[in-house]
């Protein structure tokens, strides 16, 4: 099975500097790894933040706030949704295109259906 790799834009706000909202969007890389984890999607963010969830958790999210814990995802009006982590060093709260997340997961399942003979 392969790899899927894509890059994308977001919005990163996080409570180590409240007072920054980064106006431009950054890059950041959804993976998905069958071989690895058939059920996990991992999201790199800018330094060295990488994440590591349930792919149904990414996806539950967009219709519906869903998660708790370290990692919480949610529908924000109905072209973006956020993906909220927390860790030790505080909190970051990602803002994607919800087309964008929808099409990184289209292509996860892709990549794991079965091969027609």
């Amino acid at each position: 099975m392969s790899v899927v790799e894509q890059y994308a834009r977001a919005h990163i706000v996080t409570d180590e500097d409240v007072d920054r909202l980064d106006r431009d969007a950054v890059p950041v890389v959804l993976r998905y790894d069958p071989d690895s984890d058939p059920r996990a999607v991992r999201i790199d963010l800018p330094g060295p933040h990488e994440w590591t969830f349930d792919r149904e958790l990414l996806e539950e999210g967009l219709r519906a706030p869903a998660g708790s814990g370290e990692v919480r995802v949610w529908p924000c009006g109905r072209v973006q949704a956020v993906v909220e982590f927390h860790s030790e060093q505080g909190v970051s709260v990602v803002q994607f295109e919800t087309k964008t997340i929808m099409r990184f997961l289209r292509r996860t399942y892709m990549a794991t259906a079965p091969i027609a003979s």
